[in-house]
């Protein structure tokens, strides 16, 4: 099933217009109270203050140990900065969101922590992964990962090898949209064609908001390069000398759920040993799989 790329063509033409005309934070903004329907159509109410409190939460996730700058956070959310101070004041208040002292940047609190202790457990012990993926590591001579799907973006969920690429800043916990890595774009290979284009549409405004069009070409040879190959695939086209490949995890119904992703050197990893790496990274799929779809014992 072949994709479309990232040419502006494969874009709803109400996706450009609503960038264009509308800004590219308004474009990601969380829809408003009355125009947001329900599952059953009808207008929601009361709900916009906590998708707001959300939507700052998710931005606090992406960058949490640089932190963010109130206005800064508040122009990625598509919030005023009043409406944002407020939020903030609230979730500080509350310990889900902390303000650091030296700086005045905010970051996640630890309410958050003590509240993911007792949520129940969603996976199976890491430990095995782990494992193996540290063995298709050093077998590379890189870094592997392994990413889950979060919605329209990935969570890195877990990070193994000794390598020093300090050119990648993929650690736990971070949170990028899905175009953006080998691992995503496997993710995006192996959906529906029609969820897969809404998740780019997202995804592209979400660079496009943070980045600007300086690494849109990178992105989208990346991704076309993926294409032929059948499975993430980037050799060099985002950073210059870091190659990477990336296979998609399946839950038990087949659909995508995480992804497994391997960042070396391209002397590590040129193209002649890219089949090679899809291999090494697909044998330790089930074990990801049994990570990520564990379900909690009762």
């Amino acid at each position: 099933m072949r994709l479309d790329t990232f040419d502006t063509a494969a874009i709803a033409a109400t996706s450009i217009q609503r960038i264009v005309a509308g800004g590219l934070a308004a474009a990601c903004a969380p829809m408003d109270e009355t125009s947001a329907p329900d599952e059953a159509g009808r207008p929601r109410s009361g709900t916009q203050s906590l998708e707001r409190a959300v939507c700052l939460l998710r931005e606090l996730a992406s960058r949490n140990r640089a932190g963010w700058r109130l206005g800064e956070l508040a122009a990625r959310c598509g919030i005023d900065k009043g409406s944002a101070h407020r939020l903030l004041a609230c979730l500080v208040r509350e310990r889900l969101v902390e303000q650091r002292s030296s700086d005045r940047r905010y970051q996640l609190g630890p309410l958050l922590w003590e509240l993911a202790l007792s949520a129940p457990a969603r996976a199976a012990s890491p430990d095995v992964c782990r494992e193996r993926l540290a063995g298709v590591a050093k077998r590379f001579g890189g870094l592997a990962f392994l990413m889950v799907k979060s919605g329209n973006e990935y969570v890195c969920a877990m990070r193994t090898g000794h390598a020093e690429l300090r050119a990648v800043s993929v650690e736990a916990g971070t949170r990028r949209p899905l175009i953006t890595s080998a691992g995503g774009v496997s993710i995006l290979l192996a959906l529906p064609e029609a969820e897969a284009n809404c998740i780019r549409e997202n995804n592209i405004r979400q660079e496009l908001s943070r980045c600007g069009d300086v690494r849109m070409r990178s992105l989208d040879q990346m991704y076309r390069r993926s294409q032929a190959f059948g499975y993430g695939v980037n050799l060099g086209d985002v950073v210059p000398g870091i190659h990477a490949v990336g296979v998609p995890v399946f839950s038990r119904p087949g659909k995508p759920v995480a992804s497994l992703c391997l960042m070396t050197w391209s002397a590590s990893l040129p193209e002649a040993r890219v089949d090679e790496a899809c291999e090494a990274l697909m044998a330790q799929a089930p074990a990801a799989a049994a990570c990520c779809t564990a379900e909690a014992a009762p």
